[in-house]
């Protein structure tokens, strides 16, 4: 008894404020612990859980029965078409956020320099306010190889035309039995010799008469006209009678020459002259010598019309799509590193003006390595999304390339649910996803702590 009356008189008495303040601290716990259960609930349910089901899907057959491990694994690295989907990932990796970065880290210098720099961050930024759907299907469009629907092969056609002409008749052709036959090169030349002081008619058929250039005039007085001794005369005409009648191999009324016609003279394999057919069609070859000669028709006459570029083909759907995305996501580059600049220390700046030097010099010394921090922000969270697109490669690569413009992404969504069925090698995919993303993740969250500490 008298220990325990010790004991009793050793303890302090509790006090009611420590007691009260322990039972605000739990009371806050619970309270902070029902606030975010909501929101652990719903990462549970929509990340944690399809990440593990995702895994552990990846260990079993397309049927889902079979337990395969590591096989759906191994034939990642097996299968050619998803070995190009990892090269295709690999390029999207270097080249976008390279450019991406490069583009916006310019831009926002040189937006800095100009009067309406809000008008035109504006503009650059209003890309990212469309969809990948719709900026998929624009570019789908812009790219079309037929000049007459997609806006870039309508320039470089032009461009092209503008420097190299086109030829008026890529579609006429001779009759056969007519006496003009057609060579290896697709040239056309006549099967009979012809000599100084005769005129030849050389009928073609194959053009439309509303396709025929402006200026064609009827052809039959060039074909009635005589030559001279020393002189070839002919008429290149559309062997061909608006509402039917007239003979083929002659010239009959209304039958329109072709004008712009390059004709050349041929003797002994060698083209000795050349000249070009007038409105109605006629040529004349004047001073030649005595004589057999040929007459032919070079393959430029009939070469067909250039159609521009393949943007959507196999070689160049990747490019061709990393630029819709360019269009797209330049904006956010901008915006992003033009904030970072913005907080530079101007004293910095001006004390270099000041010293000397160019501005050059001011970006490559100052501005960049001050800016390097955003820029690696800019970079890595580029890469991430990178390694993410799907949209725009779905939409823009036509069906029979889209084997060579397959990312990861969109490989998987193939795999499993675009006529794949094998939804264990799409799950190794995207398992090969996640860790392919987590190491930027985790380098974008550490130096975003590193910042903020």
């Amino acid at each position: 008894m008298t220990a325990t009356l010790v004991k009793e008189a050793g303890t302090p008495p509790p006090d009611p404020a420590a007691e009260r303040t322990r039972r605000a601290r739990r009371r806050g716990r619970a309270a902070a612990v029902l606030f975010v259960l909501p929101a652990l609930l719903l990462l549970g349910a929509l990340v944690v859980y399809p990440v593990l089901f995702s895994v552990g899907r990846s260990l079993f057959d397309a049927s889902g029965t079979g337990f395969v491990g590591g096989g759906n694994y191994a034939e990642i690295f097996r299968d050619p078409v998803t070995l190009k989907a990892l090269r295709n990932t690999a390029i999207w990796v270097v080249v976008a956020p390279v450019l991406l970065t490069g583009l916006g880290l310019i831009l926002a210098v040189l937006v800095e320099k100009i009067r309406w720099a809000t008008a035109f961050k504006l503009l650059l930024f209003l890309p990212m306010a469309v969809s990948f759907l719709a900026a998929g299907i624009i570019f789908r469009l812009a790219y079309d190889e037929d000049p007459d629907k997609g806006v870039l092969n309508a320039a470089v056609v032009a461009v092209h035309d503008s420097f190299s002409g086109t030829s008026s008749y890529p579609t006429a052709r001779a009759r056969d039995g007519q006496g003009i036959a057609q060579g290896q090169d697709g040239s056309y030349t006549t099967e009979q010799a012809v000599s100084p002081g005769s005129t030849s008619a050389l009928g073609l058929v194959g053009v439309l008469p509303r396709d025929l250039p402006d200026g064609a005039s009827p052809a039959e007085a060039a074909a009635s006209g005589t030559a001279a001794p020393d002189e070839l005369r002919g008429v290149v005409y559309l062997d061909f009678t608006a509402g039917g009648g007239g003979q083929q191999g002659r010239v009959d009324p209304g039958e329109s020459g072709l004008p712009g016609m390059t004709v050349e003279a041929v003797q002994g394999g060698r083209t000795v002259a050349r000249t070009t057919t007038g409105d109605d069609g006629s040529f004349r070859f004047a001073g030649l010598d005595g004589g057999s000669y040929q007459l032919r028709l070079p393959e430029s006459n009939f070469a067909p019309a250039y159609d521009g570029i393949s943007w959507l083909g196999p070689t160049l759907v990747t490019p061709a799509i990393i630029g819709a995305y360019l269009w797209i996501w330049t904006g956010f580059s901008m915006v992003l590193i033009g904030a970072g600049l913005s907080t530079l220390p101007r004293d910095a700046l001006e004390a270099a003006r000041i010293d000397g030097a160019s501005e050059w010099q001011i970006f490559r010394k100052i501005t960049v390595p001050l800016l390097a921090p955003t820029l690696t922000v800019v970079f890595i969270t580029l890469v991430i999304n990178v390694m993410k697109v799907f949209d725009l490669v779905y939409i823009i690569a036509p069906g029979p390339v889209q084997e060579d413009a397959t990312v990861l992404a969109s490989q998987m969504w193939l795999v499993s649910f675009g006529g794949g069925n094998d939804q264990g090698l799409g799950s190794a995919l995207g398992v090969l996803l996640l860790l392919l993303v987590i190491p930027a993740m985790v380098f974008n969250v550490r130096r975003f702590k590193r910042s903020q500490g």
